[in-house]
């Protein structure tokens, strides 16, 4: 696991890029390239692209020389318009250019002094006049021969005072939404910290990883808030994005390793973990926590890398494939629970257990269901400008969750998950 972290923090330490894009492309003979995520401009919003080292290449032994220059282009292309996109690509016998408004082509004259070497950047500015949300694609229309160059993209809007402002139109209120996430989180846990003193001789070494976990949670939403203030201003996170990843790991850890050893009622009611809910723990937890982080540095870096929409699906696959492996332990529990009720002669404390049990699975399928799916609906649904509500219903729905957990689950003498310290699962 150490391992992981490691080699994760080397990429996105190598590769993210924030909101100014670093797209190198190298040698690449895709017609079509995405080199950025969709970016919500405002009327007026901005885009500069600088490209360098432009490099072609033909396949096949051929020594004819590229002539048709204008077969190579960038453009601006709304999202609505992806399944047209698809549909020109399917159609070979033309060239997608000559149906997009292109920014500019290999043709002209400040391009070709950089493939000359003449000169050694180019830079093109351009001024979305109505807003939209938009990708950035660069076109190649030329059979067998791949592309190489080196662009620096940076979007932005101006805000009231004109300066640059790095974030896409749905996300300037993100820093808002985090901040606020973030005293909330800070205050429950400084709430729950205050609880387990008051209620020592009740509190459980549970209690104390629950303590953790919000900790960490609060750090996490600290470094967003930080991480979005700063992008918003420079186009980098300025190493926050590196606390981010830190802290988002250990609170991966600690979630789900809380939500299996409260599911089994570990240092509740016995003092050691079965050998099945120690195999979900020692293989699931990890590679959910390495396909979480990995989301993230997969999500921040270019599109423009081969395979990036494949490995972004793969990840958010194996996400939500580890949230539903840890149900197991839970309904182990439940069914454990049911059979002591009905042959150890406690059936009334039991079943108020096993009542409680059911709500927590409840609870956790509720919240993986918002979290992983409900949230992804909303973001791919909802108008752009307000893209930020999808954050806010997850982070408001995790402090829900971790607020009736803690609830539910709090160190007390009446509280029915700790009545039965006598009776093993």
């Amino acid at each position: 696991m150490r391992a992981s972290l490691l080699l994760l923090l080397a990429v996105a330490l190598g590769g993210a890029s924030a909101k100014i894009h670093h797209s190198i492309v190298d040698k690449d003979d895709r017609p079509l390239i995405p080199l950025t995520d969709a970016f919500g401009f405002a009327e007026g919003g901005k885009l500069d692209i600088t490209i360098r080292d432009i490099g072609l290449y033909r396949l096949h032994g051929s020594d004819e020389e590229v002539s048709h220059w204008e077969n190579f282009g960038f453009f601006l292309s709304p999202v609505e318009a992806d399944v047209a996109l698809e549909q020109d690509l399917a159609d070979s016998s033309k060239c997608i250019l000559n149906d997009v408004n292109n920014l500019f082509t290999f043709k002209d004259s400040a391009v070709q002094k950089v493939i000359t070497e003449d000169q050694d950047a180019f830079t093109f500015h351009f001024i979305v006049e109505n807003g939209g949300l938009f990708y950035l694609y660069f076109a190649n229309c030329e059979p067998d021969t791949p592309v190489s160059f080196d662009s620096r993209i940076e979007m932005y809007n101006l805000d009231k005072y004109g300066r640059k402002d790095y974030m896409s139109v749905g996300d300037t209120s993100l820093d808002a939404v985090y901040w606020t996430m973030f005293a909330l989180f800070t205050v429950c846990t400084a709430a729950w910290a205050l609880w387990m003193y008051r209620n020592k001789q009740h509190s459980h070494k549970i209690h104390y990883l629950m303590f953790a976990l919000g900790f960490f949670k609060a750090l996490t939403l600290l470094s967003q808030a930080l991480m979005v203030y700063y992008i918003e201003r420079t186009g980098s996170a300025d190493g926050w994005n590196i606390a981010y990843y830190v802290f988002t790991f250990l609170r991966g850890i600690l979630f789900f390793t809380v939500v299996v050893l409260i599911g089994t009622g570990w240092s509740y009611m016995k003092p050691f973990l079965g050998e099945k809910e120690a195999r979900i723990i020692m293989i699931v937890v990890p590679l959910q926590v390495f396909a979480n982080i990995a989301i993230i540095i997969t999500e921040e870096e270019s599109p423009s890398v081969k395979d990036w929409f494949t490995w972004r699906d793969v990840f958010h696959l194996v996400d939500i494939i580890c949230c539903c492996a840890i149900l197991f332990p839970i309904v182990w529990s439940i069914k454990h629970l049911r059979e002591a009720s009905q042959t150890d002669g406690k059936a009334a404390r039991n079943l108020e257990k096993l009542t409680l049990f059911r709500q927590f699975y409840v609870m956790v399928v509720v919240y993986i269901y918002v979290t992983r799916i409900v949230v992804y609906l909303l973001k791919s649904t909802m108008q752009y400008q307000y893209s930020w509500v999808a954050a806010a219903v997850e982070e408001l729905v995790t402090l829900a969750f971790y607020v009736w957990t803690a609830t539910k689950f709090r160190p007390t003498d009446q509280n029915p998950y700790l009545k039965l310290q006598e009776i093993e699962l």
